[in-house]
């Protein structure tokens, strides 16, 4: 997995910008013994913002960007001369981003949606110059504000995959095969268990008119939902599909049980998957006859819709396409919106915290300034 391109999990550290001083200044001018306070005010410091983008699948591009810090506030100077404000720095994340506290595990925000903004980390309030602190009594202020301080945190960001249909099942029912055989996604393809280590998308055409997401998700054994097999690392992408397509191949030995096994495990992960609209595919049916298909139908579980196919010989392909399609139109399934994520636990992830995380005191240019404070609490 180190060399694969998909990186679904990061953990960075973020900072926003400092305000900047305000400054104490005099205007001083020819003829104008008693010009008066003319200190400016200092900059905002620059925010953290998170947006999400389209264009983004993975969040490869910031594995090697771990420190994420805006710009500070230039200070105030003479003459009303504002400082300048600090640059915002933007992280663009995929679709489906959620963000959890780096330290205690607790969720923050997700994107949803292209495009959409959340200001993660404010900048600090640039502090107000000498000029506005001047009263009847007090002609010449010798004092201003400084600007707020930066915030900063460490964070996980967390991608969870957004498409229509999500396939569900266990290693070698046959799903990478599916997705093969009804978009032009190319998914590695092998007789042996845990062929598919990352999840791919494609484009399934429906009768030359329609189009929708299909996700192939890696396999899933009895325990994932406590960290057996790939466990939680896939688990979810899940969460933020439409539809669960849930696949057990014709040979297994009881159909009915794998199934309860597979709703199972999803359902001690999440049970809000309770809610989203699942659907049952026999896969490898190539294999049976009438009679025998007719036999298992009488054992399979009668509150999900199934249908017996093959991707093989095609076999009920295209009823399955027009199924989903059918079932994504009611408007009937499970809202992304009202997902309510659970803290994250840090002792059930694996991550790579042998980067250096630390930063290094910021040098402050006006350290040196030798003039009073006033503090923002009255503001």
């Amino acid at each position: 997995m180190s060399e694969s391109n998909f990186v679904d999990y990061v953990k960075i550290y973020a900072r926003s910008g400092k305000g900047g001083r305000g400054s104490v200044h005099f205007r001083r001018e020819k003829y104008i013994p008693f010009g008066g306070p003319d200190g400016g005010d200092g900059g905002d410091g620059g925010s953290v913002i998170l947006r999400g983008n389209r264009n983004y699948w993975t969040l490869l591009h910031l594995k090697y960007e771990r420190h994420i810090m805006a710009g500070h506030g230039s200070s105030g100077s003479g003459r009303l001369s504002h400082g300048k404000n600090g640059e915002n720095k933007i992280i663009e994340v995929p679709v489906g981003t959620v963000v959890f506290d780096g330290e205690t595990g607790e969720f923050i925000t997700d994107i949803k949606y292209d495009g959409q903004e959340i200001v993660f980390l404010k900048g600090g309030r640039g502090g107000k110059g000498n000029n506005h602190f001047k009263t009847a009594t007090n002609q010449a202020p010798k004092y201003a504000q400084p600007g707020e301080p930066y915030q900063e945190r460490r964070i996980i960001l967390q991608l969870k995959l957004l498409a229509d249909v999500g396939l569900v099942g266990f290693p070698n029912a046959g799903k990478s095969t599916l997705l093969s055989v009804v978009s032009a996604a190319k998914p590695k393809i092998a007789n042996y268990p845990f062929t598919t280590l990352e999840p791919s998308l494609g484009i399934v055409n429906v009768r030359d008119v329609h189009t929708f997401v299909m996700a192939d998700i890696p396999g899933i054994i009895e325990g994932a939902s406590e960290g057996k097999g790939l466990g939680l690392r896939f688990l979810r992408h899940i969460e933020r599909n439409s539809i669960l397509l849930f696949m057990v191949p014709a040979d297994a030995n009881d159909i009915a049980k794998e199934y309860e096994i597979l709703l199972n495990e999803l359902t001690k992960y999440n049970p809000e998957l309770l809610d989203k609209k699942r659907i049952l595919a026999i896969s490898k049916s190539d294999m049976l006859d009438e009679e025998l298909e007719k036999a298992l139908a009488e054992e399979l579980p009668k509150d999900v819709p199934f249908l017996f196919i093959s991707s093989i010989t095609h076999k009920g392909i295209v009823k399955l396409k027009d199924l989903l399609w059918k079932e994504l139109n009611n408007q009937q399934f499970h809202d992304t919106e009202s997902i309510v994520y659970k803290p994250m636990d840090l002792k059930l992830t694996e991550v790579d915290d042998d980067f250096d995380y630390s930063i290094p005191e910021d040098d402050d240019e006006n350290d040196d300034l030798n003039y009073d404070e006033i503090d923002w609490e009255n503001e």
